[in-house]
């Protein structure tokens, strides 16, 4: 039985199955008009039209194909964020030498996963830019002997310098390079509109969470203890694992925690930076806000 994936707010990627085995997808960069929350809409970069790009979702053992193509006005590339590639696909242009995508043209990275874990793939060309725009995706690898639970969710962290707020605009422009976050996402939106988590007392409940913003973010969740099950896609043995309710989670980091559904309710889970929680600095409760929600 393979574990099923919660992709709340986000796509999971297609592919086709070549005579192969090997599992193509199909990348398209491109701008994108994305509405963090409603009434606020950005100019962004995602992949296949969406904000963040669709959730990678394969095996272990599995090889891949995965076609990248640039419909930006400017090069690109994607990096594979923790999964050990060989050099010459890591998606590092200039200095590894790996190839560098121009405006109309396409690029196949192809590699086999030998391990499993929570992974993330974005942008390494101006990453200040395009990333901090929203080229950016989850990439989860479940493994042959990984333990299935009721629910695996999955979360990427993100942050907006959202420009001009100081008048209604049908489409904001973002200005990474301003370093003046005012909005932040869970998977692309944030509070209210993101979408809670449905689980049923004694589920176990896995979250996996990735953060390729600026800031690091604590999340933190009410009612509830979960252990720490593994870093950046390193599983952590039962007798080093530890239990929390906050999870500090850096730039660049994955984190996979879980916890037993035993404390019914509606609770909720959030960044512990209180300007993250909140949309464009206001009063009213925003930003990277969910709830886990029991459901009978």
């Amino acid at each position: 039985m393979q574990q099923r994936i919660t992709t709340p707010n986000m796509k999971i990627a297609n592919y086709t199955l070549l005579a192969n085995g090997v599992k193509h997808f199909h990348l398209i960069a491109q701008p994108v008009i994305h509405e963090l929350v409603q009434g606020v809409k950005v100019m962004a970069y995602g992949y296949n039209g969406s904000v963040p790009g669709p959730v990678i979702v394969v095996d272990e053992g599995d090889t891949v194909a995965i076609t990248v193509e640039n419909a930006l006005p400017e090069v690109t590339s994607v990096h594979w964020h923790g999964l050990n590639v060989p050099n010459d696909v890591d998606g590092v242009p200039g200095e590894q030498g790996t190839t560098l995508i121009s405006p109309g043209s396409a690029h196949t990275y192809q590699f086999t996963l030998h391990q499993h874990g929570t992974y993330m793939y974005h942008s390494h060309v101006e990453t200040s830019i395009q990333e901090l725009m929203g080229l950016a995706g989850m990439f989860i690898v479940r493994g042959r002997e990984e333990p299935l639970v009721a629910v695996d969710a999955v979360f990427l962290l993100q942050e907006w310098a959202v420009q001009g707020q100081g008048r209604a605009q049908p489409v904001y422009a973002v200005l990474p390079q301003s370093m003046m976050f005012n909005y932040f996402t869970m998977n692309g939106v944030a509070y209210p509109d993101t979408t809670p988590i449905a689980v049923k007392a004694g589920d176990c409940v896995r979250l996996r969470l990735g953060n390729l913003s600026m800031d690091s973010h604590p999340m933190h969740l009410h009612g509830h203890s979960f252990r720490v099950t593994a870093a950046d896609g390193n599983p952590i043995p039962a007798s080093a694992q530890i239990y929390k309710n906050t999870m500090n989670v850096a730039p660049g980091e994955t984190w996979n925690v879980e916890f037993f559904a035993n404390n019914p309710g509606r609770w909720i889970f959030h960044c512990h930076k209180p300007h993250h929680t909140t949309n464009a600095h206001s009063d009213a409760l925003g930003g990277m806000v969910t709830f886990i929600d029991y459901v009978h």
